[in-house]
């Protein structure tokens, strides 16, 4: 792995941490979290990133959009260090899919 994509994988990791314990706080149980990133470089050295993409696939328990949406936007203007850091030379976007929680047949005893 490159030390760029490194970079993409601790701002992941970074706001992953802070989605779930924001949720897990207003009482939401997450059940999945996947998020996937991506980068835009510039063409020359040091290769710097311009953009980057998030996008977050979120499956709860009584989880909303909204509280989707707030658990985001807080970690990636408050309190996620890498976006902070990152925020200052890359545009970061974000995008939020909720799955449907998945349903499972009730385990029978014999």
């Amino acid at each position: 792995m490159k030390p760029s994509e490194l970079l993409l994988v601790a701002l992941a990791s970074c706001t992953a941490v802070d989605v779930v314990e924001i949720l897990h706080k207003k009482r939401i149980e997450l059940t999945g979290l996947e998020i996937s990133a991506a980068g835009e470089q510039q063409a020359d050295p040091p290769w710097t990133f311009r953009k980057i993409h998030l996008v977050y696939r979120v499956r709860g328990k009584g989880l909303t959009v909204e509280a989707a949406e707030m658990a985001v936007r807080l970690s990636e203007e408050k309190y996620c260090s890498v976006a902070s850091t990152v925020r200052g030379v890359a545009e970061i976007t974000t995008e939020i899919v909720i799955l449907p929680e998945e349903e499972t047949e009730p385990v029978l005893a014999v």
